[in-house]
């Protein structure tokens, strides 16, 4: 697996965080300190994978940022499915901003990630997604999740 590159920038009393590579059991979470930040933002688009290591540290380290509002932004498949599965690793005080869905087209074989952000695909416990998902060729492309489980999360 590769390794976990964040990049961080703090501006007062807020924190962006961009994180990429691969969440386990080489990730040192203690370098990257959440405490004294009121907001903290984390853009999770790179992450490619997690395992269970990973996840313990992820929720040690996310825990310590309780005091503050804290938003994820475009959020894989892999973390999804974590939020949906393991208590704690979305954290009371977060927010999903925005996510990445899975469309495939079984005829020719395209795949797509489409963006779904808060107030627009999704609100309130509802979901809202686009009529028409078309790969290059105008083909129409179905969701490859299956929406109970993949959306669960936004009906918490």
């Amino acid at each position: 697996m590769g390794k976990l590159d964040v990049k961080m920038v703090k501006n007062s009393d807020k924190l962006n965080l961009e994180m990429s590579g691969s969440v386990d059991e080489d990730v040192d979470f203690q370098q990257y300190s959440l405490a004294g930040s009121a907001q903290i933002d984390i853009d999770l688009k790179g992450i490619q994978s997690i395992n269970s290591c990973g996840i313990r540290e992820w929720i040690k380290w996310i825990s310590t940022g309780s005091s503050s509002k804290i938003t994820f932004s475009n959020c894989p498949k892999v973390i999804v499915d974590q939020i949906n599965m393991v208590d704690g690793f979305l954290p009371t005080n977060a927010t999903v901003h925005s996510f990445f869905v899975p469309y495939y087209n079984e005829e020719s074989g395209s795949e797509k990630n489409i963006l779904y952000r808060l107030g627009h695909e999704y609100k309130d416990g509802s979901l809202n997604p686009p009529a028409d998902v078309k790969d290059d060729a105008g083909a129409v492309m179905e969701m490859d999740v299956i929406e109970s489980k993949y959306f669960k999360f936004i009906k918490k």
